[in-house]
């Protein structure tokens, strides 16, 4: 809606140099941009930085964690056991740094918030994460679902905060899918050269 107001601003605009009763309509057409733009007053994208902090080292930790994982379990049970224990501890960690670097910038305010988003994003990709490996039995199965599973959360997440903040979704997208993409092939290499070197056969 915002964004059609902006069109029909340039397009009074335009009509403006011939007909400058069009003008008056541009300024209304302004004006409604501005109203719309105020009823965008949510808490998600307020603290939106939390939840791209939350999403984000989720997604890259935890699936680089279970990538590494399944190279050297190859066991589901296990797997998802361990990513439910990292899960948590990070949620816990994100939210607690979370809340102390709003405190040491000064913003008390909304710092408690900060950190609830935060751990609440970090599950909620946690969730989405290790699902795969406790509903398959396959943990190769489990792994290429997890990796969806996260190129959905980060299109859905990206595409919300393109079209509430005006931003290019493609760059954020691939940014996101890249980042994930890159550090669950490390993971990949050092999940099987940990199962060679210690001899893990589970």
């Amino acid at each position: 809606m915002e964004r059609g107001e902006e069109r029909a601003q340039l397009n009074y605009a335009e009509i403006g140099r011939e007909i400058p009763e069009a003008i008056k309509i541009q300024k209304d057409e302004n004006q409604h941009e501005n109203e719309l733009l105020a009823l965008i007053d949510e808490d998600k994208l307020k603290y939106i930085g939390s939840i791209v902090l939350g999403l984000n080292d989720a997604l890259v930790e935890i699936l680089g964690t279970l990538a590494g994982l399944t190279f050297a379990l190859q066991n589901n049970r296990l797997v998802a056991l361990a990513g439910v224990i990292a899960g948590i501890a990070g949620a816990l960690s994100m939210s607690s740094s979370e809340y102390l670097s709003n405190k040491s910038e000064g913003k008390t305010e909304g710092a408690i918030k900060s950190a609830i988003f935060t751990g609440i994003a970090y599950i909620v990709a946690v969730v989405f994460l290790v699902a795969p490996y406790i509903i398959l039995s396959s943990p190769w199965g489990s792994l290429i679902w997890a990796v969806l599973d996260s190129v959905f959360v980060v299109f859905l997440f990206t595409y919300y905060t393109s079209v509430a903040n005006d931003q290019p979704f493609r760059k954020h997208f691939l940014e996101m899918v890249v980042l994930s993409t890159v550090v669950g092939l490390i993971s990949f290499g050092l999940g099987y050269l940990a199962r060679i070197v210690f001899g893990i056969n589970v």
